[in-house]
């Protein structure tokens, strides 16, 4: 069984799945309490399954972007609990659990979280030829950046305020497709279903040394120089 944990932004969420099928999943905006709910609800959805933590085989994790706080209770909370379990961890994008619950449109993929300061953070993907692909990798830029990007239809999800939503129609007209607000809902489920195809290929990542992605610094850091 494989445990997936996604704490990357307000909105939380947690997934139990098992040979390729998802037995529980929980997911709630949790605000900015990463720390005091999420070690709540995973025993919440082990006791509603009937399962303890001795039988989780894998820890799949979104690693980012995010929130600081978000990403570093989830990525965390992954690590330790493969390292005492001495179970695989594999780190999944959080732009890319985002846009894999609309690879079957076959329509390119742009996921979308606000970044602030006038700025979002996004990626590109797409289900072509039967292969899901990455076409961008992750990255900041504006709105204005990326719509003069788009040249074909697009569709577009993630969390990000109304007033993004209404500059992509407006520049992109027809080549922007909205998702509606509960199908940008980002959820474990999905995550476990990338995870588990990269637990199955043996394609993990080293707890020791796998880290969030940020993309930027926090707004504050140490100085420098005393």
């Amino acid at each position: 069984m494989q445990l997936a944990i996604d704490t990357s932004t307000n909105t939380a969420s947690l997934a139990l799945a098992q040979d390729n099928e998802v037995l529980a999943e929980l997911t709630w905006h949790c605000g900015q309490s990463h720390s005091t709910q999420l070690l709540t609800s995973l025993t919440h959805l082990l006791n509603q399954t009937g399962a303890s933590l001795q039988s989780i085989s894998g820890i799949i994790v979104a690693k980012g972007p995010g929130s600081f706080n978000g990403l570093r209770v989830g990525v965390s909370t992954a690590k330790g609990l493969a390292f005492s379990l001495g179970v695989p961890i594999v780190g999944i994008s959080s732009l890319e659990v985002d846009a894999y619950q609309h690879a079957e449109t076959g329509l390119p993929i742009c996921p979308i979280f606000n970044a602030g300061r006038g700025e979002i953070a996004t990626a590109l993907y797409q289900r072509k030829n039967n292969e899901w692909r990455q076409l961008t990798t992750e990255h900041i830029t504006t709105v204005e950046t990326l719509c003069s990007q788009i040249t074909t239809q697009t569709i577009f999800c993630g969390e990000f305020i109304p007033l993004i939503a209404t500059q992509l129609r407006k520049q992109l007209k027809r080549r922007a497709v909205i998702a509606t607000p509960a199908a940008r809902l980002r959820r474990a489920g999905f995550l476990a279903e990338l995870g588990q195809q990269r637990l199955a290929a043996g394609n993990y990542d080293n707890p020791a040394t796998l880290q969030p992605l940020y993309l930027r610094r926090p707004s504050i850091t140490k100085p420098r120089h005393q």
